[in-house]
């Protein structure tokens, strides 16, 4: 049985309610769902996003897509494409992170959304993606490797994987 389609969209006014639900949701359990959101008010993080997209970010984000996964309507998860990576990024970060809310996991959605964010970073110059995850995140180590990662190394807590 196939699954609903899964789109990558940004986040627009509209989505501040179940973006601001996300976030605490994914706050529980010691992730990020968005880039900094605390004490924002939800038109000028939208206009943030939009800078860093745009490579403008005047606190030096490199260039970045951060897209919302939806399926039927449904926010799932996100993504987070950056074009280019500093010297943090290229230690852990990478160029796409990625998540999945927990009442949608185990579905595939993941998968699609890595898939869909490499096609994007490709289409931006990305001809080789690292990505990196948690040592004991044995689902996004999977769905890594599913989407072709060759795992560099790893320090005991973090895995850096190359696709491409």
């Amino acid at each position: 049985m196939a699954l609903p389609a899964l789109t990558l969209r940004p986040p627009v006014l509209a989505d501040e309610q179940v973006f601001r639900q996300a976030h605490a949701r994914l706050a529980e359990e010691g992730f990020v769902f968005g880039l900094g959101l605390s004490g924002l008010a939800w038109p000028y993080y939208l206009h943030r996003l939009a800078e860093v997209e745009a490579g403008k970010d005047p606190y030096g984000r490199v260039p970045a897509s951060f897209l919302l996964a939806e399926v039927d309507g449904v926010v799932v998860g996100r993504t987070s494409i950056r074009y280019e990576l500093d010297e943090q990024l290229a230690v852990e970060g990478g160029h796409i992170g990625y998540c999945v809310l927990p009442e949608h996991r185990g579905r595939g959605h993941a998968t699609e959304i890595l898939r869909q964010s490499l096609a994007l970073a490709r289409d931006h110059g990305v001809t080789r993606a690292l990505l990196t995850c948690g040592e004991t995140n044995v689902a996004s180590q999977k769905v890594i490797e599913h989407c072709g990662g060759v795992l560099e190394s790893t320090d005991g807590r973090t895995r850096r994987y190359w696709i491409g």
